[in-house]
């Protein structure tokens, strides 16, 4: 018989449920509203979401940690697999086709739960000196953060890539790294940023830097400006919003969502979005600050990271400020992966704080919340 133990329940975190329903309520209504079809997909992402995150948060991930690096390794024999096997869609080879079932999948989603959960194994492992990491740890960490990066640049997935690496030398950074070490990346990044330019990005990745730079932005960004400033303080009603009824603004449900809301609930809208993506940051960041198990510490803050990221270069790009990239609006935008991932990564970390002290509740070592 299944009996719930209401001490381990009394330290889940129900504030971040709470800030994310929001938001998946939003984003669902805005979907509805520009093509209904995609609001009942989008409503079965959210079923296949919420019964991932019940079975990862059920499992004994603490005690199952030496599957960790079996499950990162394997994540990245996939992005190796999409090298020799991978099925290419407008010009990038990124999926891989599931024999007898028509679908394919993204190695690439796969990684940043894969990516997370490895950091927090490393670093728990082995934590960071009064000073933080000195270069032999810090080159042994950085080659499972580059690892990955390489390999999903070469798809081209360059932003998932930089997303990536951003998340993962953040972890480190926030964690502890010795600052001769950091001083010295900085400034070979200066260096070699030009060299990066003119030699590794393909044309299309360079139209896009250009366009962001030049003084007349692309098309896509054009129709998403005119769509924030037409919304006005409180947004135009649904037959009003002529830059999505008509179609104007590009990928309203996924890339420009952002333009989308804004023009149907205006700037006050904008802002509680934006103050749900902060207060979920601040509280997860929160929970990394005064947490002092490694386990938790990382996967909170690499979340945190996340979203963070995402939201910025999304919501940065629909206005101007950042050249277009495939980055979703995070549990906003339609789309099944990286919801799906999303829920993964907080089901991880209700986990870890959930379980953290189980075995105090139960001496005997056996499944209390069973």
């Amino acid at each position: 018989m299944w009996r719930i133990d209401k001490r381990i329940l009394a330290q889940f975190d129900f504030f971040s449920i709470i800030l994310i329903i929001p938001l998946v309520l939003t984003s669902n209504w805005l979907i509805g509203e520009a093509v209904p079809a995609l609001a009942q997909k989008q409503a079965a992402y959210v079923g296949v979401a919420l019964l991932a995150f019940l079975a990862v948060f059920l499992l004994p991930i603490r005690r199952m940690s030496w599957l960790i690096p079996f499950i990162y390794w394997l994540s990245i024999a996939l992005l190796i697999a999409v090298e020799f096997f991978g099925h290419a869609r407008l010009g990038a080879q990124r999926w891989i086709d599931i024999p007898f079932v028509n679908a394919t999948i993204q190695p690439s989603e796969f990684v940043k739960p894969a990516l997370i959960l490895m950091l927090a194994y490393l670093i728990n492992k082995s934590p960071p000196p009064m000073n933080g990491y000195r270069i032999k740890e810090f080159l042994k960490i950085s080659m499972y953060i580059l690892l990955p990066f390489i390999l999903i640049a070469k798809e081209p997935d360059l932003g998932t890539a930089l997303v990536l690496l951003l998340l993962g030398f953040g972890v480190l950074f926030y964690i502890g790294v010795y600052w001769k070490i950091w001083a010295f990346l900085i400034g070979s990044a200066l260096l070699f940023s030009p060299l990066a330019y003119k030699f590794l990005l393909h044309d299309y990745q360079k139209t896009r830097i250009q366009d962001f730079l030049s003084e007349k932005p692309s098309y896509h960004v054009q129709q998403s400006i005119i769509a924030i400033g037409s919304g006005g303080l409180t947004g135009k009603s649904k037959d009003d919003a002529t830059q999505t009824q008509m179609r104007f603004l590009p990928i309203a449900t996924s890339d420009f969502i952002f333009a989308f809301i804004v023009e149907r609930s205006g700037f006050l809208g904008a802002l509680g979005i934006i103050l749900l993506y902060a207060m979920l940051i601040l509280h997860l960041t929160s929970l990394s600050i005064f947490n002092s198990d490694y386990l938790i510490k990382v996967v909170t803050i690499s979340i945190a990271f996340m979203i963070f990221i995402y939201m910025g270069v999304n919501i940065s790009m629909t206005i101007g400020y950042a050249p277009v990239v495939g980055v979703p609006l995070p549990m906003f935008s339609y789309g099944g992966s990286s919801f799906i991932n999303f829920m993964i990564l907080f089901a991880i970390m209700q986990n870890l704080i959930t379980f953290r002290y189980k075995d105090m509740y139960d001496g005997r070592g056996t499944k209390s919340f069973l």
